[in-house]
């Protein structure tokens, strides 16, 4: 069970690590997180925000493994070398590919009429919700422009 436990410690420590160093990581999380809330605002059914869910981790998920390339590949060599320019470039290929489908998924979700209605609806019931949700809007921007630390 220790062991177990471990595990999960060094996968959190990976996952502190990236937000610490990782602009795009931090930019995915609160991408994944304004489009959660806004899903919610707009009363999504359950399926819809499943898929929502699914593709966000996703996203993140190959974020991390882009990034986890990316320093086994520095730590082979740093000199150009046309195979870690590859492998390098085929992983963020990977991460971009899955944020365009999680974008094409959000955007059939959000831009119809439905979508549209509901969040009028939420916020004409509550006109005020929009200082707590503009001010989430900010703290992501700050998070993502400022949230890292210095690079190891």
């Amino acid at each position: 069970m220790k062991k177990q436990l471990r595990s999960f410690g060094h996968a959190f420590a990976g996952i502190g690590n990236a937000l610490r160093t990782e602009a795009h990581l931090r930019f995915h999380i609160v991408a994944a997180l304004l489009v959660l809330t806004a899903a919610a605002v707009c009363g999504f059914s359950p399926e819809r925000l499943a898929i929502l869910w699914v593709l966000s981790g996703l996203v993140i998920a190959l974020e991390l493994m882009n990034t986890a390339i990316e320093h086994a590949c520095d730590a082979v060599t740093r000199e150009r070398n046309a195979h870690i320019k590859l492998a390098k470039d085929m992983a963020a290929g990977a991460v971009l590919t899955a944020a365009i489908a999680a974008v094409a998924v959000a955007a059939l979700f959000f831009l119809n009429g439905e979508a549209w209605n509901a969040a009028v609806r939420f916020f004409s019931r509550y006109p005020l919700a929009a200082i707590p949700l503009g001010a989430l809007a900010l703290l992501c921007l700050l998070f993502v422009l400022f949230g890292g630390g210095k690079k190891k």
